[in-house]
């Protein structure tokens, strides 16, 4: 069973390291953080006290929705979508991903801290089976290609059956000197018509919960539809160079298709787009 702030957790493991860098950050090198969750949830919610709940996990992570808490100390949920499908790892299957901006990294060590967080946890402890939560900053995100449709075309409502999906990557590198070659994928869909276009382009600054695992970026791609992100993937695979190039990059990696049901997350990063610090 591990630990988060006191707060005792059956769904992870935790980086007691990157725990200890969130809650001692000095004031003036502390700012904000985006909290990314990646979510699979039990079949039915267990929860640890024995109470009797015919309810399944999702509804108990419901249940959960720290929406108090989190106004409290300050922070907001930013994304919000379901996973319709998963490409590139199916173990775990993940479920839902989330996304809470926190005005500090000692915010979210003291939300953890509150009774009326405490008090709430129960469900989300009842519900989720292992999640992976990984504290990200934001980087600039890359030029369209010429041409490439306004990102407003991506975003707007849709009313056929195949809406906009937001296509979630989180990736772990080799190393980071072969960052670069995973480029050429977001440069090949954003230069078609139906292509993706890049809302948000994270560095994991560290995973406090999961299982173990490092990660370094979490990329947000928008697309018209399931169908046009599986044309540029398709399109994408038969290129062999394209193929090797990004297993020579990437370690590691989960690809979710995904349905929003809140998304102010391309808003809520304006102004604090960082560089990726230099590798040793």
């Amino acid at each position: 069973m591990a630990e988060v702030a006191g707060q005792s957790v059956r769904y992870g493991q935790v980086n007691l390291e990157y725990g200890m860098e969130l809650a001692t950050t000095k004031p003036a090198d502390d700012g904000p953080i985006w909290m990314v969750n990646l979510m699979s949830y039990r079949e039915r919610a267990d929860y640890a006290d024995g109470r009797a709940a015919d309810i399944s996990g999702r509804e108990a992570d419901d249940r959960y929705a720290p929406l108090g808490p989190l106004a409290a100390v300050g922070a907001e949920p930013v994304f919000l979508a379901d996973v319709e499908s998963q490409l590139h790892n199916d173990s775990p299957t993940w479920h839902r991903v989330g996304i809470v901006k926190y005005p500090t990294r000692r915010s979210f060590i003291e939300m953890q801290q509150r009774p009326d967080f405490k008090e709430l946890h129960a469900h989300k402890e009842a519900g989720m089976a292992t999640t992976i939560v990984m504290g990200c900053l934001p980087m600039p995100l890359p030029d369209p290609s010429p041409g490439a449709p306004a990102l407003a075309e991506f975003t707007r409502t849709r009313a056929h059956a195949d809406p906009t999906v937001v296509v979630v990557h989180a990736v772990r590198f080799h190393d980071h000197s072969r960052q670069s070659e995973l480029a050429s994928y977001t440069d090949r869909a954003a230069a078609t018509p139906d292509g993706g276009r890049i809302t948000a382009w994270m560095r994991v600054e560290g995973t406090i919960l999961g299982d173990g695992r490092s990660w370094d970026e979490v990329r947000f791609e928008v697309f018209p539809s399931s169908e046009s992100f599986m044309t540029t993937v398709v399109d994408a695979e038969r290129d062999s160079a394209h193929t090797a190039k990004r297993a020579s990059a990437v370690t590691d990696t989960y690809t979710l298709i995904t349905r929003p049901v809140i998304d102010r997350l391309h808003a809520s990063l304006e102004g604090h787009h960082a560089p990726y610090p230099s590798q040793p």
